[in-house]
């Protein structure tokens, strides 16, 4: 029988249960240890032979300990673990913290929260100019913004919430970890793409995040396959979950209209988004 073998020590016991859980998420088996002066917290390897990959991975954590990554794989595990101070509930500081490290997350979540909210009151005027148009029109009035306007526009508090949560849980992953450039390009392609497909199969008449959201969840899928070292990763039932989604949408079976055409052109854009990044970065190594 093995001996665990201590690998890390910490004078919180937070730290030491996120390391744990994210180590556990890639195969390495970890587990608590209280050391005897009472005021360290160890994190301890059941297989020394994991001693050098375990060491890298430990060398990250204390770099960037409040990576999303770590909180994700505890989530995962279905725990939830904070490194703040003794706090429970929700931190404003915390909030405000992470939508100043995400502007592009941040940014497009309050143009749509803010679009929805003017037109609750009345005003509509961003819905008439963000709306897309067919192209012989386009053509004419040359207003070629509105190929992307419809990602911005909601039309229920169902449709934004569900659209908004997705894109700060996976933006703000693919924010942190691969930087603004490659979140707001992958933003304008995937809503530029999603939303010609659907105005091409299905008309004029649909808004809403959610190609750009399957896009991000193909990306992050993907990169989690193609680059699992980029800390990038989304629960396998979620993805389920929202495939099982877009097959529903397509058996036209629930009350309201679904732009079937722009996730499905959204997901494959954020795989393929997903399969040029990982190329490019075996070319730049």
């Amino acid at each position: 029988m093995s001996v665990p073998f201590l690998l890390v020590a910490f004078s919180q016991e937070r730290a030491a249960l996120l390391l744990i859980n994210y180590l556990n998420s890639k195969g390495i088996s970890a587990k608590y240890a209280l050391q005897s002066d009472g005021h360290e917290h160890g994190v301890e390897l059941l297989n020394e032979a994991d001693k050098d990959q375990a060491s890298l991975i430990a060398g990250e954590f204390i770099q960037a300990p409040k990576d999303i990554k770590y909180q994700q794989a505890a989530w995962d595990n279905g725990e939830t673990v904070s490194l703040r101070h003794g706090q429970s509930g929700i931190s404003f500081s915390g909030i405000w913290q992470q939508l100043r490290d995400t502007p592009v997350t941040t940014c497009v979540l309050l143009v749509c929260l803010g679009i929805y909210l003017l037109a609750m009151v009345g005003f509509i005027w961003p819905y008439e100019v963000l709306v897309i148009q067919p192209f012989d029109e386009l053509m004419h009035n040359h207003q070629w913004w509105r190929l992307i306007g419809p990602a911005l526009i909601h039309f229920s508090m169902l449709h934004i919430v569900f659209n908004v949560l997705w894109w700060w849980t996976l933006g703000g992953q693919i924010e942190r970890r691969l930087g603004k450039t490659t979140l707001t390009v992958l933003f304008l392609v995937s809503a530029l793409l999603s939303n010609i497909g659907q105005l091409l199969i299905s008309g004029p008449n649909f808004g809403g995040l959610s190609g750009v959201v399957y896009a991000l969840v193909g990306c992050v899928w993907w990169l989690g396959w193609l680059r699992p070292a980029w800390g990038l990763m989304i629960p396998k039932p979620m993805v389920g979950f929202l495939l099982v989604w877009l097959v529903i949408g397509y058996a036209d079976i629930l009350w309201v209209s679904m732009a079937n055409t722009a996730h499905t052109v959204g997901l494959f854009t954020g795989c393929a988004f997903a399969f040029v990044l990982s190329k490019l970065s075996v070319k730049k190594g």
